[in-house]
């Protein structure tokens, strides 16, 4: 069982991904014969990116993001911890599922899986260890279509409010996703809500992904993105009051749930706020190297095999495609990160059958040399492998099934 309570395996003071000349070939030792594509979780590294996030939410309580982790066992471990409580899930199958061994899941994103919901009205303990997520009425009528109020279980409810910024200069800054902006509108939806026989509202989320998932020290940009994300911060911070305030005089609400891995900090300080979300910080992607205030650790990373030699300053692995999700640039791309001085190329980039790679650590590898790398989002790894190989020190301590090791695919 992954155990990161362990007193007797503390983080060093000088942790040992801080050099990468120790840590990845102590990786490749660990490893080296099994064959590639292998991927890795360092009980260390994984410890300490949990510490930190609790050191970085002020105290405030931590709900586990699922769709950034698909390990049952780091979900499991990480729970364990003081400071940790809850998962935010992101399908309602998904939900279901860990509804067997856990009873406080919050289901992120709305729900039309008409089979899940026949699955949850007949099952009275996942009605109450699960939450659903809503923000129009059309959720609620299609509820009801499955099973009216008076043939199922309450079903626990929370309000999805969108909280991007509206800048008039800029226009819309943030992701699309509920339609609820201003208080006066979410107060008139929860209304509307606790007036609906076989619901009870509990929650509200508001998810600041232009803070949370937006790098503010990267390139030339970051100086624009430091004051955007100030001016974000500020009007959420005013906003997200007013919702609270509005929606607690509809209904009593047992968690007001905000921020993400990028926006511990300020979720923390946000006295409105009884809970923050995270998940991607627990692994390490690399899309987190962009961000002034933290740095996790590469808990995760995967490596690949060297299978050709095209040219002489180009070494290609078999594999190497595995892009994270969001628009299709270079941050979505996994990173090489050893041998240090590798690039993917331009015209060819991560593939899905080959990756060529180029530098000048390229022209010192050969066929059968493994390549690390790190992806850019932390869950995504787990829909192509399944099972991480825990490391710890110089050896392999378990194997740690994905969602798909467990022959589940949710999404």
């Amino acid at each position: 069982m992954l155990d990161l309570t362990d007193e007797l395996s503390p983080v060093p003071v000088a942790p040992e991904w801080e050099d990468p000349a120790r840590f990845w070939p102590r990786l490749s030792a660990a490893t080296g014969h099994l064959p590639a594509p292998v991927a890795v979780i360092d009980r260390e590294a994984l410890r300490h990116n949990a510490m930190d996030l609790l050191v970085r939410s002020g105290g405030l309580p931590i709900r586990v993001a699922s769709k950034s982790v698909r390990v049952r066992a780091v979900l499991d471990a990480v729970l364990r911890l003081p400071g940790f409580r809850g998962i935010l899930s992101f399908t309602l199958d998904e939900a279901l599922w860990l509804a067997e061994t856990h009873d406080d899941i919050v289901l992120g994103y709305p729900t039309v899986d008409r089979a899940g919901l026949e699955r949850l009205f007949a099952d009275e303990r996942a009605a109450q260890r699960i939450t659903l997520m809503v923000d129009d009425p059309v959720h609620l009528d299609l509820i009801d279509s499955v099973a009216d109020p008076a043939h199922r279980p309450e079903i626990r409810v929370a309000i999805d409010v969108d909280a991007s910024w509206r800048s008039a200069l800029l226009g819309h800054i943030g992701v699309r996703r509920s339609a609820l902006f201003t208080a006066g509108e979410v107060s008139a939806f929860a209304r509307r809500v606790a007036a609906r026989p076989g619901f009870r509202l509990v929650g509200l989320q508001m998810y600041d992904a232009q803070i949370a998932g937006q790098g503010d020290d990267a390139g030339p940009d970051a100086p624009l993105i430091r004051a955007v994300q100030a001016r974000s911060r500020a009007e959420l911070r005013a906003r997200r009051a007013e919702i609270v305030s509005a929606v607690s005089e509809v209904a009593p609400l047992e968690f007001l749930n905000g921020g993400g891995t990028g926006s511990l900090e300020f979720t923390g300080s946000d006295e409105s706020l009884t809970e923050a979300s995270a998940g991607s910080g627990l692994l390490g992607g690399h899309l987190f190297d962009g961000y002034r205030s933290f740095r996790p650790a590469p808990a995760a990373a995967f490596a690949f095999d060297v299978v050709r030699r095209p040219a002489v300053d180009i070494a290609t692995v078999l594999g190497g495609g595995w892009i994270a999700s969001g628009p299709a640039v270079a941050s979505r791309q996994p990173l090489p990160v050893w041998p240090e001085g590798l690039r993917t190329m331009p015209r060819e980039a991560a593939g899905e059958v080959q990756t060529p790679l180029q530098g000048r650590a390229a022209t010192s590898l050969g066929v059968g040399d493994r390549v690390w790398f790190r992806h850019a989002k932390s869950g995504e790894p787990a829909e192509r492998i399944d099972r991480y190989h825990l490391v710890s020190g110089d050896e392999i301590i378990d194997e740690l099934p994905t969602y798909r090791g467990e022959g589940k695919a949710f999404l």
